[in-house]
């Protein structure tokens, strides 16, 4: 086992006294450690002495580091320094680690607590000249996120601090994330503009309920918002969907019919999957925008259309320019306003909160009697998965567990048994169900990006090494490849 721990005054005033062991002193006379790991906030003259005592007394590795703090007190830079060392330590190795909590300031003692019984798997120590060293029974569960306030950049913190006034339609976005606080900040700007706005984020994280808040807030409110699926029409009825079509236009055309430019007329249409379009499809999206005209199938006049377009996308847009997939006149056109949207996972003390609202509304849809609640672990359970598929992904799990729950407490046992686990055969590149369909492109990109990845790794980030081991022959070509990948 590895033991962490803040230096202390009675630490360092040890050295000194032969009757005062002090409490990092005495747990490893009364525990066996394979590593020592200190943090401190001392001057290196009273810590360096110290430290070269202690390695006297024992003849295991020792690391101590220094972390510069506003004062002793401040819990936001002591959970940055004990977080970064718990981390780094769970990432380096499977040893079980020790927290020695007795050292330092009452602000240290609480953030090692919550660290140890929220986000690391951890033994807790406390050593006193009274009663010894001994392990610490901390009888209570809890479970939170963290927001550290260094990790707010200064512009975000002008936009949430009252400068901007974000409208009411955006309150169905839960959220206590500074950087998310800003995106809606920023939408209500651009709702207020009547520009066109390219909304940029994986599936499930939101883009609709943007598109939908920014109509809400917008001067077209009292209008139609027209929601598409690009990816989802048929070749065959492009035209006749986004242009609508005249009666006798085709075999099947009994009506005239109003396309999606003509029945948003005078609000918004929002084209999701966005960078799914065809080339000859965005070739006459960008006539119509330019012109404002829309022709229906089968008809000899155009009609005159007011429409606001929103787009939203999971693609990088400015790579598929780059590589011809997507017009470039058509991609300044659209993205005026940009907006993009992080992942759940990377939206920092939003998780719970979002969980916690998507449970309340999940049992009144369900029309239960009781309204359940999470346990302890089974929010650490939540905050501890990736959910790529994210706020989506995370409502099906919790829907799931309300039913399969037999109490009024949804457990870290119920969440377990909603979350799904892929099997891995179905995984397998070559081992698809053609029968099904397969994704060509997406297998390529999987493939390409596993390799390019695992390059880019082995070569420590030597652009022209990692080109030559793909294949690719020049740096530039894996630059584009590191950009669609998002490989940092």
């Amino acid at each position: 086992m590895r033991l962490v721990s803040w230096i202390g005054g009675n630490d360092i005033k040890a050295q000194q006294a032969s009757d005062a062991k002090g409490p990092i002193h005495s747990t490893t006379l009364a525990f066996e450690f394979s590593e020592f790991h200190f943090l401190y906030n001392y001057d290196e003259q009273l810590i360096q002495p110290y430290i070269h005592w202690f390695k006297s007394q024992i003849s295991t590795n020792v690391q101590a580091t220094y972390y510069q703090l506003k004062s002793p007190t401040d819990f936001n830079d002591i959970y940055l320094a004990a977080d970064a060392l718990l981390s780094k330590l769970t990432n380096e190795s499977d040893e079980p680690i020790g927290i020695l909590i007795s050292p330092g300031t009452p602000a240290m003692q609480a953030v090692w607590i919550l660290l140890g019984k929220t986000k690391y798997p951890v033994e807790f120590f406390q050593s006193s000249k009274e009663q010894g060293a001994a392990k610490a029974d901390i009888p209570f569960d809890i479970a939170a996120e963290f927001i550290p306030l260094v990790a707010v950049p200064e512009k975000l913190v002008d936009l949430v601090s009252g400068r901007v006034a974000i409208n009411a339609a955006f309150d169905d976005i839960i959220t206590n994330n500074p950087q998310m606080l800003a995106l809606k900040a920023k939408a209500t700007i651009l709702a207020e503009r009547d520009v066109p706005v390219l909304i940029y984020g994986e599936s499930g994280t939101g883009k609709e309920l943007f598109a939908t808040a920014i109509h809400n807030a917008s001067l077209r409110a009292n209008k139609e918002i027209v929601a598409v699926n690009c990816g989802a029409i048929p070749d065959t009825l492009i035209d006749s969907a986004f242009f609508g079509h005249k009666r006798g236009a085709f075999t099947g055309a009994h009506q005239d019919k109003k396309g999606f430019f003509e029945q948003a007329d005078g609000g918004t249409l929002f084209l999701d999957e966005f960078g799914e379009l065809k080339p000859d499809v965005q070739v006459r999206l960008l006539r119509i925008l330019q012109s404002g005209e829309v022709t229906p199938v089968g008809a000899s006049a155009a009609v005159h259309v007011n429409v606001r377009i929103i787009a939203a996308t999971n693609k990088d847009l400015s790579l598929e320019v780059a590589e011809g997939r997507f017009r470039e006149d058509l991609f300044y056109r659209i993205a005026v306003g940009v907006l993009l949207l992080p992942s759940l996972r990377h939206r920092s003390g939003d998780l719970r909160l979002i969980a916690e609202h998507l449970l309340t509304k999940i049992c009144i849809e369900f029309n239960l009697a009781i309204h359940k609640k999470y346990s302890p672990d089974a929010i650490k359970i939540i905050q501890k998965q990736p959910w790529h598929g994210n706020v989506r992904e995370l409502q099906s799990a919790i829907s799931r567990a309300v039913l399969w729950s037999a109490g009024d407490k949804i457990t870290a046992t119920d969440i377990e048994q909603s979350l799904f686990s892929i099997d891995k055969s179905s995984q397998n590149i070559l081992g698809q169900d053609i029968a099904q369909g397969v994704d060509l492109q997406g297998l390529l990109d999987r493939v390409e990006e596993h390799y390019v990845r695992a390059a880019w790794e082995f070569t420590h980030g030597q652009k022209i090494k990692a080109a030559e081991l793909v294949g690719l022959g020049s740096y530039q070509n894996l630059d584009k490849r590191l950009k669609k990948y998002k490989i940092n």
